[in-house]
């Protein structure tokens, strides 16, 4: 765009009255209401620079206009972000700050530089062909200079003094909406980050879990569960034992989310290493506790039921730690499996007892985690034992299928992890 033409008070022509100054003003005046608001419509830093280059260079007529960031790694670079009209330098050159050129001057000095003739300014750095006069101007927020925005034109003395003032103006406005995208893309970032972090655990803690379900003659084992969110504190596992003995594990961390899936995967590795030393799920819990009472952050602990499914005895033998009583359904009865429940693990000293459970040709046993019994609907009132017997008194009822019916009565995922184990037994004892 050829330059736009105004009478300069220094130079004013004849034939030039007020009027027609003061309507130059005003119409830059609108340019930069103009400019402002296409600035300022943006969060994304790269379409903010862009949009500020290529505005001022269609509204004021420049050759040329960059927009300088200073290095936040290095505060002595300052650094081209982005450019329009430059055919010399590309977006990325650095300059060091009080020691190159004009644009390195004001960044020192966070004073306004302006240059009517280019080549009687010590600082000036010869750039684009044709370059009379420079206008840089800091990029302030308070006190601190984040960077320059620079004008060039091919006319010497080409910015008035109102000019100036209406430049100044504007790229106050262009370093607030710098300052701004630069804050919404450190915290998209870091959003981005916890989400890959958040992936990658869920991706390390569902491998943690089994990938497929135990073979054991006479009986069939389904399990399902679903973290509140990206990763959470339910778990379940199957231990070989041998001899036709697989150790069962339903447990529940406190809390949701990192913290968590952390404590879980502890407490998964030290199970495993106990449960085949011990014979008694009793003593394998006591155990356990004595090491997660010491280690565990206050306030932090975990219910579980951990116990041995023997298919040639045909008994399940289980301890509890705090965890809501399994559910045995033998025909057209469902009902809880109550026994001895200690503490939950890591909150302090406590004991364990086993509790047998005979299984037999058509029963079946179903534990399940908090997050399926407290599910609430919109009435806050819970899914509750009371569902569990009916659902798995049904048809087809399954590990799945229960889990589904919990997600429904809650019109969506459950509020806490959900996970859900079902025995059955097949064969006539």
């Amino acid at each position: 765009m050829s330059a736009i033409p105004r009478p300069h008070p220094h130079h004013d022509h004849a034939g030039h009255s007020a009027t027609t100054s003061t309507d130059w003003y005003v119409r830059d005046l609108i340019k930069l209401q103009k400019a402002a608001q296409t600035i300022s419509s943006t969060l994304d830093l790269d379409e903010l620079i862009d949009r500020t280059v290529h505005e001022v260079a269609a509204s004021f007529g420049a050759i040329e206009t960059a927009l300088w960031l200073v290095d936040e790694n290095d505060p002595t670079t300052i650094r081209l972000a982005g450019v329009c009209g430059c055919t010399l330098y590309k977006q990325g050159i650095e300059l060091k700050i009080g020691i190159e050129g004009m644009i390195g001057n004001v960044a020192a000095t966070g004073l306004t530089r302006y240059a009517p003739d280019v080549s009687k300014d010590p600082h000036y750095i010869a750039c684009e062909p044709g370059t009379s006069s420079e206008l840089d101007i800091p990029l302030k927020v308070g006190d601190k200079v984040i960077g320059v925005f620079s004008i060039v034109h091919h006319e010497c003395d080409a910015f008035s003094v109102d000019q100036r003032r209406i430049l100044e103006a504007l790229s106050g406005h262009v370093a607030v909406a710098v300052q701004n995208a630069k804050a919404f893309r450190r915290e998209r970032q870091q959003r981005e980050r916890i989400e890959r972090d958040s992936k990658e655990a869920r991706f390390i803690q569902q491998s943690l879990l089994p990938s497929s379900s135990p073979f054991l003659p006479g009986f069939a084992l389904e399990a399902t569960t679903v973290p509140a969110g990206d990763v959470g504190g339910d778990w379940y596992d199957y231990i070989d034992l041998g001899n036709d003995r697989w150790g069962v594990v339903l447990a529940d961390v406190a809390g949701k989310g990192m913290a968590a899936a952390l404590l879980m995967s502890a407490t998964r590795g030290i199970l495993r290493s106990l449960a085949p030393a011990y014979q008694s799920p009793a003593e394998v819990l006591g155990r356990l506790n004595c090491v997660l009472k010491d280690d565990f952050p206050a306030g932090r602990f975990v219910t579980m039921i951990y116990g041995v499914l023997d298919a040639k005895q045909h008994t399940f033998t289980f301890a509890n730690a705090g965890h809501p009583h399994p559910v045995m359904i033998a025909g057209i009865e469902a009902q809880l499996v109550d026994g001895v429940s200690g503490i939950p693990l890591g909150l302090g000293e406590s004991q364990y007892a086993d509790r047998v459970v005979p299984l037999h040709h058509g029963i079946k046993l179903v534990m399940y985690s908090d997050g399926i019994s407290e599910a609430e609907n919109r009435d806050e009132e819970q899914f509750g034992t009371r569902r569990i017997c009916e659902h798995m008194l049904t048809d087809h009822a399954s590990a799945d299928s229960l889990k589904t019916a919990a997600c429904m009565f809650a019109y969506g995922p459950p509020a806490d992890d959900a996970t859900v184990i079902l025995i059955r037994c097949a064969e006539n004892q």
